[in-house]
């Protein structure tokens, strides 16, 4: 049942907004350049890799030996404004309808974070990732790695189609109020080093 609800979902969300997307992907083009697109390889059900895709929200800035900038600073404006509304999630509903993401379930995190996973937290990985969960209507990336670990596990464990609509009704709540969207002090997300706490026993 849930498969065939995020089937439906995500299609009539794919076709209907297409319009305002191509808008949105030209503004991208002009402001932030070429790809459109960024792809990135991220673990899916049971650990398997697939490719995720979202709307460019960075520049391609480099220092004078040829390396990124931080994040902070390859964050254009109108890539900040794309994350706050979460706009640039948009081309996860291709990942949904071909089946490597759901609507509801934890996000798909960096592959090279998967030895760090202490065995409960590895637990999230027995359902498939999703466009929004648990996590990021109780904090989104306001919160510590351990509380949204906890709260993924707390949703592989209690998962249900009530907790699913529950969520995607937060989830448009705290977008319409761009609640959470960076740690504090932080333009992006921390990088994940491991966890010593009762959730943890990953290594740094």
């Amino acid at each position: 049942m849930k498969r065939l609800f995020d089937f439906m979902v995500s299609l009539i969300l794919f076709v209907s907004l297409s319009p305002i997307y191509i808008i949105i992907a030209l503004l991208v083009k002009m402001k932030l350049g070429s790809p459109i697109i960024f792809k990135q390889e991220r673990p899916g059900l049971n650990g398997k890799p697939f490719y995720l895709y979202k709307l460019r929200t960075m520049t391609d800035g480099k220092d004078e030996n040829g390396k990124y900038l931080p994040d902070y600073m390859r964050l254009a404006p109108f890539g900040n404004f794309l994350r706050k509304y979460s706009l640039d999630e948009y081309p996860q509903l291709w990942n949904v309808l071909i089946g490597d993401l759901s609507l509801v379930g934890p996000r798909p995190l960096l592959i090279e974070y998967l030895p760090l996973y202490s065995e409960e937290q590895s637990l999230r990985h027995r359902v498939r990732p999703g466009i929004t969960g648990w996590a990021q209507v109780n904090g989104r990336n306001a919160i510590s790695w351990d509380e949204k670990f906890k709260l993924d596990v707390w949703y592989v464990k209690n998962q249900s189609f009530i907790l699913d609509l529950k969520i995607l009704l937060l989830t448009a709540y705290k977008v319409f109020i761009a609640d959470g969207i960076n740690q504090p002090g932080s333009a992006t997300v921390e990088t994940f080093k491991g966890s010593n706490s009762s959730m943890g026993g990953g290594s740094s």
